[in-house]
């Protein structure tokens, strides 16, 4: 049926079935282990992505897709949509936002191409409530303006077990990944306006993540939320369970990191991705 379709990458980590019953397109990026490539999502399980990635010398890369891609989906979907309205990685961590936005110029009806200044389910969770948007009538228009207003609410705090993978991958300063090295500390970092910033540490795992569950308690009012881990699924879902308080735990999304994202996340993250409830 006509409406507006909603299209999103793959760093927003979306749950498959999620994307499938809302109906949201989600194009991946590419991951490289040399001259192998894998599709993020896709050509590659978690689990064969990290026993990768713990084992080679070399961190893999990542890459966006072509504005080809997104010209062709543009045209695919246009054939039965009113309008397009695409949903990107932060444009400062990846190419993919400027890759839609030339693929957008050949596209046969309207897209509007928007930069989440988000990641994983920051992004996962803006691509949601655009689709129920979208889903119940709304107008591109319409749907653009609910998006934009929501990306300042978006909060993601993540814990990771080491700086070095976003040291490799060029995500985080040198300063702050020597300062992490130094000290044996398990970082906590948040995506805030596109960039990755260190924001608090703890000496051991469960202190860590005991600090992220802290923060999210703090910030208020909460619309929706996601849990993304990558190798701890019990301890993802014994998160949930003890942020039940601030929403109920049915209405939390768990998912995990995928290749591309965990690329720089490294074994053993966990993170939390919140919409703040709009305060007007």
């Amino acid at each position: 049926m006509a409406g507006v379709k909603i299209v999103t990458d793959s760093t927003s980590d979306l749950p498959p079935a999620v994307a499938s019953d809302l109906g949201i397109t989600v194009v991946p990026l590419y991951v490289h282990f040399g001259e192998e490539v894998f599709r993020d999502g896709i050509d590659i399980s978690g689990d064969e992505f990290y026993r990768r990635l713990t084992e080679k010398p070399v961190l893999p890369k990542t890459s966006a897709p072509s504005p080809d891609t997104f010209q062709q989906l543009y045209n695919n979907l246009a054939q039965n949509a009113d309008g397009i309205l695409s949903l990107h990685i932060a444009s400062n961590l990846s190419a993919t936002y400027e890759s839609a936005l030339v693929g957008q110029n050949g596209a046969d009806g309207p897209v509007s191409v928007v930069d989440s200044r988000s990641v994983s389910m920051g992004l996962g969770l803006l691509a949601v409530i655009a689709a129920r948007a979208a889903n119940n009538g709304a107008t591109l228009q319409e749907t653009v303006e609910l998006v934009y207003a929501a990306i300042p609410r978006i909060r993601v705090f993540t814990m990771v077990g080491t700086l070095e993978y976003l040291r490799k991958g060029g995500r985080i300063g040198k300063a702050q990944w020597l300062l992490g090295s130094l000290l044996k500390i398990k970082p906590i970092i948040e995506i805030n306006d596109g960039h990755v910033l260190g924001i608090a540490k703890a000496r051991s795992h469960d202190k860590a993540v005991d600090k992220v569950r802290k923060i999210t308690e703090s910030l208020g009012d909460i619309d929706e939320m996601a849990i993304v881990y990558n190798t701890t699924p019990r301890e993802a879902k014994s998160l949930g369970q003890s942020l039940s308080r601030l929403i109920p735990e049915e209405k939390i999304f768990y998912t995990t990191f995928g290749p591309v994202i965990g690329t720089y996340t490294g074994p053993g993250a966990i993170g939390i991705a919140s919409l703040l409830k709009n305060g007007e």
